[in-house]
């Protein structure tokens, strides 16, 4: 059962929790006085222009309000994979596709991510960005679906 409080009201889908900590040091100076020591979530709707929210108490920050862009929101740019090291989803596949690259761990060597971690202040989800690196790789590692036509014979 949902507590109140944990659906985005600008879309009322679930958000996710996210520390204080991390909505302290993304949200930008101009509005830092709305920060109160509250439970954030984040809506993780990538349409949606809400990024931290607390319901109850009628606190939100938008796309706008934040010092970074959020990697999984429309119009992202960059879109980083590692925003502690400032390393780009754009990298992580290039390492992939051009190097063979196929583990977090030699895409994290070639592109430098994961080398300066602090991910509670720097990832807007508050959390450490390996599970991103690997569903980029997992991804990038897919097969492109080519289009083929169908020829029809006709007799």
């Amino acid at each position: 059962m949902l507590q109140q409080g944990e659906n985005c009201p600008a879309c009322n889908l679930l958000g996710e929790s996210v520390r204080i900590i991390t909505v302290k040091n993304l949200v930008k100076d101009e509005y830092k006085t709305f920060i109160k020591d509250l439970e954030y979530r984040i809506c993780l709707n990538a349409i949606c222009d809400l990024v931290y929210y607390s319901v109850p108490h009628g606190v939100n920050f938008f796309k706008d309000q934040i010092r970074v862009p959020v990697w999984f929101k429309k119009d992202a740019y960059p879109k980083y994979a590692c925003y502690c090291s400032k390393v780009q989803e754009d990298d992580i596949v290039r390492a992939v596709k051009e190097f063979g690259l196929k583990t977090v761990r030699d895409v994290c060597i070639k592109t430098g991510a994961m080398k300066n971690p602090n991910c509670t202040a720097n990832n807007p989800l508050g959390k450490c960005c390996h599970k991103t690196i690997q569903k980029i790789i997992d991804d990038s590692l897919k097969p492109t679906k080519k289009l083929t036509k169908k020829i029809i014979v006709r007799r």
